[in-house]
């Protein structure tokens, strides 16, 4: 495992380390002791998410607030997204900016998203199964968006046309009257 800060320090890009034989392949997607000696931080993971959608279906931006707040651990099973991260913390020198990856089942990254973040993703590939471990547990009540499209944030998503979305998230509101983190 191998851990990279990104342009927002606490947003971690993990790459794994594959072993690959004339079998396939394999690697070890999470590693509690390893995890804690190259990021220093003391991760319990309560739950584990996973979706799956087609093409041009772009699920975010999703966040819970305290004291149900979540990082997230993201990976792709399948297929390839366009996985992005809005810090939302105040006090943070990064508050208000978004950072996007591209995650893909070839290349076995993974994202961490800490708590104080909203999390969105658009499929890129045919389709794509997403799995993500949280560090709370689903709370409909916690649970806000913020719009896909929000001018203030402009996230510059890989996409030429209007993306598939929920109800829910065509129906979120902006970031300027967002519930923030301290």
């Amino acid at each position: 495992m191998k851990i990279t800060r990104t342009e927002i320090p606490d947003v971690l890009l993990v790459e794994l380390r594959v072993f690959p034989d004339q079998r396939g392949h394999f690697f070890e997607s999470f590693n509690q002791r390893v995890w804690e000696e190259q990021t220093g931080l003391k991760t319990i993971f309560v739950q584990d998410n996973q979706s799956r959608s087609s093409r041009g279906v772009l699920r975010g931006l999703h966040y819970q607030v305290s004291p149900s707040a979540q990082g997230k651990l993201v990976r792709v099973l399948t297929g390839e997204i366009f996985d992005v991260a809005v810090d939302l913390r105040q006090k943070s020198a990064t508050f208000g900016r978004w950072l996007g990856v591209r995650l893909s089942a070839e290349e076995p990254r993974q994202l961490w998203i800490p708590e104080g973040f909203a999390h969105g993703f658009l499929v890129l590939s045919a389709s794509a199964d997403v799995l993500y471990k949280t560090t709370d547990y689903y709370n409909p009540t916690a649970e806000r968006s913020i719009v896909w499209n929000d001018p203030q944030l402009g996230i510059d998503w890989p996409a030429t046309v209007a993306p598939g979305l929920s109800e829910k998230d065509a129906a979120a509101g902006p970031f300027a009257t967002a519930p923030y983190f301290d």
